[in-house]
C-alpha cells in the first residue's frame, strides 16, 4: 500500500499526461472542447461510422428492444439472435466459418490467448480427457500490443520475441523451437498501431503452414480498412489458410464497441468451452450489437467512405514531403512523423492544440527511446482545408527547428 500512496504522490508533481481536459463531444473528426472545436487526427473512428445515421438509429432500435445492458453471460441466460447474427457477418467478412463476440478487443486477445494453448485442462473440467499431452510455445513479434502480451503472459506457456517483421530471425526461431516438441502459436499484429506498418501476412502463413503453427493475427488496426471490401489483413493480401486466426475490434473502423476472434468452426467452440473472458463475462450490450450489424451494412453500401479515407491519408503524404519530415510508414492511415527526442515532440504536440489540432506524442515505451513521433491517424470525415491547416502547422514547426539548429 505504501508504493501506491508513493506513486500517487509522485503523479501530484509529474503528471504523466500533459492533456486532461475533458471534451464535450467525440471526434467525429471534430470534437468540443472547452467550447472550441478541435480537430482530431487521433481518432481510430477511421470511417466516421460512430455517429453515421443508420448505425446511431439501429442503436436507438437495439436499446428500445433489449435494454441498456445486457446482464447474463451467453452461457447462462445471456445469449441473443442478435449476438449469433452478427458473429455470422463477421465471420463471413473473414471467410471464416464462425466467429466468437467479446466484450472487447483487449478481452478478446486476453481471452484467447491465455486459453488456447491450456485449452485440453480447461476441457477436462466439463469431462474431456486427453489422449496425449501437448504444449505449446507463442512466437511474438516484438512490437505487438500489450493486450497480446499479457494474453501470452497469463497462458504461462513459453513465449519467444522475434524482432519486428523479421521473417528470417522468425524462420530461425521456429527451427530452434522445433526440437523442444513444442507446437508454435505465431501471433502478430496485422496493422502495428504505433508504426502504422503492415505485418508480412504471406510470409506469415507458409511459415505457420510450413511449421504446423497457429497463426493468430490482431486486425484491430485493419478490420474496415484493409482490404477491398474492408476484411482486413487477410484479404488485403488475398491470404486463406486454415490455421489463421483473425482478431478483429469493433470499436475503431466500425464505430462502435466490442471484440472478436474469426476462426474455423471446430476451433470457436473451443474458445466458447474454454475461455473465461467469453464464458465469465457479460458481452456488449444489445444496441451496439445492432448497432454494429448496421454499420456492416455501412462498411458494405458505401465503399467510398474507405476511399475517402485512402484519399486523405494520400493527400496528406503529398502535402507534407516537401516539409522535410520523415513519416515511420506510409503503408495504412496510421502516419506516424518521427520526430526524436520526446521533450519536443510533446512540445509540437502542445503547439498544435494551441492550433486546434489534436495529434498524440508517442514515446518511449510505446516508441524506442530517441524515435518519439506525432502519430497522425486519417480519417474518412477529414476535409481537404483541415488536412491543410495541419500542414501549415507542421511547416511553422518545421522552419522554427531549422532556425534553432
Amino acid at each position: 500500500m505504501h508504493d501506491l500512496r508513493d506513486i500517487a504522490d509522485w503523479l501530484k508533481q509529474h503528471p504523466v499526461h500533459h492533456d486532461r481536459q475533458l471534451h464535450s463531444t467525440l471526434p467525429d473528426p471534430v470534437f468540443i472542447a472547452n467550447g472550441e472545436p478541435v480537430v482530431s487526427f487521433s481518432s481510430n473512428n477511421y470511417l466516421a461510422l460512430a455517429s453515421h445515421p443508420r448505425v446511431t438509429a439501429a442503436a436507438r432500435d437495439g436499446l428500445e428492444r433489449h435494454g441498456a445492458g445486457n446482464c447474463e453471460s451467453r452461457l447462462l441466460g445471456g445469449d441473443l439472435a442478435l449476438y449469433r447474427e452478427l458473429e455470422a457477418r463477421l465471420a463471413a467478412l473473414q471467410h471464416k466459418g464462425d466467429a466468437v463476440l467479446f466484450a472487447s478487443g483487449y478481452m478478446a486477445n486476453l481471452g484467447v490467448l491465455s486459453s488456447i494453448v491450456k485449452a485440453a485442462m480447461l476441457a477436462r473440467l466439463h469431462g474431456y480427457r486427453a489422449r496425449k499431452r501437448h504444449k505449446y510455445a507463442y512466437y511474438s513479434d516484438e512490437c505487438n500490443h500489450v493486450s497480446i502480451r499479457e494474453g501470452i503472459q497469463l497462458s504461462g506457456a513459453l513465449r519467444y520475441n522475434y524482432r519486428h517483421g523479421d521473417m528470417d530471425h522468425l524462420a530461425s526461431l521456429l527451427k530452434a523451437g522445433a526440437e523442444e516438441g513444442a507446437t508454435p502459436v505465431i501471433v502478430s499484429d496485422g496493422v502495428f498501431g504505433m508504426e502504422g506498418t503492415i505485418a508480412p501476412l504471406p510470409a506469415l502463413v507458409e511459415l505457420a503452414e510450413r511449421h504446423g503453427a497457429l497463426l493468430y493475427i490482431d486486425d484491430a488496426h485493419a478490420t474496415g480498412v484493409l482490404g477491398a471490401h474492408g476484411g482486413g489483413t487477410a484479404e488485403h493480401f488475398g491470404c486463406r489458410s486454415p490455421c489463421l486466426m483473425q482478431m478483429g475490434t469493433l470499436g475503431k473502423a466500425l464505430g462502435a464497441s466490442g471484440g472478436f476472434v474469426a476462426v474455423e468452426r471446430e476451433m470457436a467452440d473451443v474458445i466458447r468451452l474454454t475461455s473465461a473472458a467469453y464464458g465469465y463475462s457479460c458481452p456488449p450490450p444489445p444496441s451496439q450489437a445492432a448497432a454494429l450489424l448496421a454499420a456492416l451494412d455501412v462498411l458494405e453500401q458505401e465503399p467510398q467512405r474507405r476511399q475517402r479515407l485512402w484519399d486523405n491519408q494520400r493527400y496528406f503524404i503529398e502535402r507534407m514531403a516537401p516539409l522535410g519530415y520523415t513519416f515511420v510508414s506510409t503503408q495504412t492511415p496510421i502516419l506516424p512523423v518521427l520526430v526524436g527526442e520526446a521533450e519536443t515532440c510533446q512540445r509540437y504536440a502542445i503547439a498544435l492544440r494551441k492550433e486546434g489540432i489534436q495529434v498524440e506524442a508517442v514515446q518511449f515505451p510505446a516508441a524506442p527511446v530517441g524515435q518519439a513521433r506525432l502519430r497522425f491517424v486519417m480519417n474518412a470525415g477529414h476535409t481537404g482545408a483541415q488536412i491543410d491547416q495541419v500542414v501549415r502547422v507542421m511547416a511553422q514547426l518545421a522552419g522554427r527547428a531549422s532556425r534553432l539548429a
